[in-house]
């Protein structure tokens, strides 16, 4: 689980040294991927003509805005619509960490370092959600209900859920990393071509998209319960 995974490392001096991680180099890969897919759909917005019929791109585009503002109201409520974009982001983040492995990368998603500071971020958002919309009415529920006395197991309640989703999905995708790297281990030379390639569809198609999906309904839901009068 604590696998360094040390791609590169540079030395400034004999007490200072900075490491490079395959987690790190993937997860800039990804960035690098969804920056350029989000430069090309602003420049091509540029030429948008909202008086015309959507083709191409566009009809694409807004398919994609549409489907997704239905999973958004589907899993949580209008009140937190304005987090959509982020949740939209996450997703797509989370869909292409997973499935990486198929192009033989390590998924950032299978490091502990990163699933937890994504469940953190979604705790944060629990915490804005629940204090901004009814201030009152949530803090009164982790400290006061049923009685005061559960205080204490309310908070490690809350506590639990940035652990509880980190650990679903690095676990998830980190056994399919680990399942697929003893098969390659264990099968024979020449069957290392056609046998994979089943459980490759499997581990990091179907199961990586499955955990995004998952990671990013736990969330909405937590928030949108969080906001909810």
């Amino acid at each position: 689980m604590f696998d360094i995974n040390v791609f590169a490392s540079f030395r400034i001096n004999d007490t200072i040294e900075f490491l490079i991680t395959e987690t790190t180099r993937n997860t800039w890969i990804v960035m690098g991927l969804l920056l350029i897919l989000a430069i090309i759909v602003r420049v091509k917005s540029n030429k948008w003509d909202p008086m015309k019929k959507p083709t191409g791109l566009q009809n694409v585009i807004e398919m994609c805005v549409d489907a997704w503002e239905k999973f958004f109201r589907g899993n949580s409520n209008d009140t937190v619509l304005y987090l959509a974009p982020w949740f939209f982001s996450l997703f797509v983040f989370l869909i292409i960490s997973n499935i990486m492995g198929i192009t033989g990368l390590r998924p950032p998603t299978a490091d502990w370092g990163m699933t937890f500071p994504l469940a953190v971020s979604t705790f944060f958002l629990i915490q804005y959600a629940g204090v901004r919309h009814r201030p009152k009415g949530y803090l009164k529920g982790i400290f006061l209900e049923p009685v005061f006395v559960f205080a204490p197991l309310n908070v490690i309640g809350e506590l639990a859920r940035p652990i509880s989703l980190s650990f679903r999905l690095f676990g998830n995708v980190l056994g399919g990393m680990i399942l697929l790297s003893l098969l390659y281990g264990i099968a024979p030379i020449f069957t290392q071509i056609v046998l994979p390639v089943p459980l490759h569809m499997y581990f990091d198609l179907a199961a990586g998209a499955l955990q995004a999906v998952i990671f990013t309904v736990l969330s909405l839901t937590f928030v949108g319960i969080a906001a909810e009068s």
